[in-house]
């Protein structure tokens, strides 16, 4: 369990955590492809290019300059012959260039330019159905994180009407299911487990269990109890996603529902399922690799996603200190007081150009200042810093069905990553 605490404490290094998955009995589900990505011939070769360029400038240099160039080259993409017409190939480029857009607008923090960009997608009407869904979908995914919940379960009823209207378009079936998984979502978002349960296709199980879809479902397999199956699917998710970031190929998703939020989320959620069962080392596998994968994705900054990654992976230690009847105190301090520096509460970020996105995740924020106060508490001469801990941590939690009390006693909540909120 130590082996990775002492550089997590202090510093967060990628080099200190496996970079390969153990191996995983192979689930009985087909390869993750449908619905979720789009074959070469959809698209428009030099239109998909641009769009990686211009990603990949952002994510190298996370700079201000880095961010208008990136923010340039699509722009130009979105002017150029090849995303302009009715041809379906174009405006699959275009809706992808648009997708692009508003992830690197999420990724810099600008939230409200995010699902502004998306809405414009929805009048690419001869674009592959699940372009639109893919936006909508991402547009209700930042609502959540922004606990928006009444705007984002009316962008996941716009998003069924879409469906519903095209029930002779190619993989209708794939993006019925997935737009009735975002309700469900919602559905667990709010606490109602039970009405959740309708939303969540059977073909789940066996044909679609992937993407954010298939997370979802594990998700609600996991509240329900199901770990056996919750393990299956999760799995399913992680192995498919990776396996479509390795291989390149355009996945259609966008800001907080993007494929590499969906790699860091599914890894963080089976963490939690693989300690709750009993198994610490697997647990600390998957949190540790969704850290790593983080820092892949954003690099070794303060996003907001590593803070929510650390959090998950200090509760993990928490949990097993409890279990193991030992302590591991300073560990837990020491990441504590890392994702208390990335989710800072109230926002006091310096406006630096190089400044990575500083957001209000309260639930998180609050688990870990909860967390942190108890490992104050503990010390005889920190029982004050400790109790000024927990009233902070308090007045942050903005969670209506449970108390933090309840939420740091329960074994059952599942921390998710992508909305960074509690279910």
């Amino acid at each position: 369990m130590l082996r990775i605490a002492s550089k997590l404490s202090s510093r967060v290094s990628s080099s200190a955590i496996p970079t390969r998955l153990s191996p995983l009995r192979a689930p009985c589900f087909r390869p993750f492809t449908t619905g979720l990505e789009l074959d070469a011939d959809m698209t428009v070769p030099d239109a998909i290019r641009m769009i990686n360029y211009a990603l990949r400038q952002w994510r190298t240099q996370r700079s201000l300059g880095a961010f208008r160039l990136g923010c340039a080259v699509l722009r130009h993409c979105l002017s150029m012959e090849f995303t302009e017409g009715k041809d379906p190939k174009r405006e699959n480029s275009k809706g992808m260039a648009m997708l692009a857009m508003s992830t690197l607008l999420f990724e810099r923090g600008e939230y409200g330019e995010a699902i502004e960009k998306l809405e414009g997608v929805q009048e690419l009407t001869n674009s592959y159905l699940g372009v639109r869904v893919a936006a909508l979908e991402t547009q209700a995914g930042l609502h959540l994180l922004l606990r928006q919940d009444d705007l984002a379960a009316a962008a996941a009823d716009k998003c069924m009407k879409v469906v519903e209207n095209q029930e002779q378009v190619r993989d209708y079936e794939a993006q019925f299911v997935r737009a009735k998984a975002l309700k469900g979502l919602i559905e667990l978002v709010n606490g109602n487990v039970d009405s959740a349960e309708g939303f969540f296709d059977n073909s789940l199980r066996e044909k679609y269990s992937d993407g954010t879809a298939g997370l979802s479902y594990a998700e609600f397999l996991h509240k329900k109890q199901n770990y056996s199956m919750a393990k299956v699917v999760y799995q399913n998710v992680v192995r498919g996603a990776v396996e479509v970031k390795n291989a390149g190929r355009p996945y259609l998703g966008a800001g907080n529902f993007s494929i590499d939020e969906l790699i860091v989320g599914s890894m963080c959620a089976i963490g939690q399922l693989e300690l709750l069962m009993g198994n610490s080392g697997n647990a600390e596998l998957y949190l540790t690799q969704a850290l790593s994968r983080a820092e892949e994705a954003y690099g070794d900054t303060k996003h907001p996603t590593l803070g929510v990654a650390l959090t998950s992976i200090a509760l993990m230690y928490r949990r097993k200190a409890i279990q193991e009847h030992s302590s591991t105190l300073l560990v837990q301090e020491g990441i504590y007081r890392k994702v208390i520096d990335i989710l800072k509460v109230p926002s006091t970020e310096s406006g630096s150009e190089d400044a990575a996105p500083l957001v209000d995740r309260s639930d998180i924020a609050a688990l870990a200042r909860g967390a942190y106060a108890e490992v104050l508490s503990v010390q005889e001469n920190r029982k004050e810093e400790g109790e000024k801990m927990k009233n902070l941590a308090e007045s942050v939690w903005q969670n209506r069905r449970m108390s933090l009390a309840d939420a740091l006693d329960s074994d059952s909540i599942i921390v998710d990553s992508r909305i960074s909120r509690v279910l």
